[in-house]
């Protein structure tokens, strides 16, 4: 008796939570306005990739390893034009709300070399975000990558919760609304 009050506890827990999350996913949506209306919400947050790609110093990481603060993680690569276009967004999301609770990661995606990289940084005006890289496309074929740019927003937890494919304006004000949002609910 004891072991079914506590599965239907957990039950209810469960369902309690779901609904949460899926209202979470309708508040944040209706806030997304211009390019922020591509970005998919889920109603349940997915697994992300437990590959590894390189860190900027040449050492290993996970996503994991990102963990405890939302991360917006944008799988870009250096010949991709709208990759470009929208790079100096991101770099203004992250001066605006960069730190112990949001963090932006790029992750060039493919055959990028550092120079090319680095190239690339220089003429976007990219000063305060990781030059890390996932050479073999390891991290992105798990996450379902098909295209760039692609924008995957990830949750403490470490789970994914939104996504958006194609260039966006990652410093409009309903971008910037939808992370305010987000770090005022946590």
């Amino acid at each position: 008796m004891r072991l079914i009050r506590f599965a239907l506890l957990y039950l209810a827990l469960s369902l309690g939570a779901n609904a949460a999350l899926a209202t979470d996913a309708a508040r944040l949506k209706g806030m997304a306005t211009g390019d922020m209306r591509k970005l998919v919400f889920h109603d349940q947050p997915k697994p992300v990739s437990e590959a590894t790609f390189f860190l900027e110093d040449g050492s290993e990481a996970t996503l994991a390893d990102f963990r405890g603060r939302y991360v917006l993680v944008n799988f870009w690569a250096t010949w991709c034009a709208p990759c470009r276009a929208e790079m100096p967004t991101l770099v203004a999301l992250q001066d605006e709300f960069g730190g112990d609770r949001f963090e932006v990661l790029t992750l060039a995606t493919g055959r990028n070399r550092a120079a090319a990289i680095d190239r690339f940084f220089d003429k976007a005006g990219v000063t305060n975000l990781p030059r890390h890289t996932d050479p073999k496309m390891a991290v992105a074929r798990d996450m379902n990558v098909l295209g760039l740019p692609v924008s995957v927003l990830i949750d403490p937890e470490g789970r994914e919760i939104a996504r958006l494919t194609g260039e966006a304006d990652w410093h409009s004000d309903s971008a910037r609304a939808i992370v305010e949002a987000l770090l005022e609910g946590d």
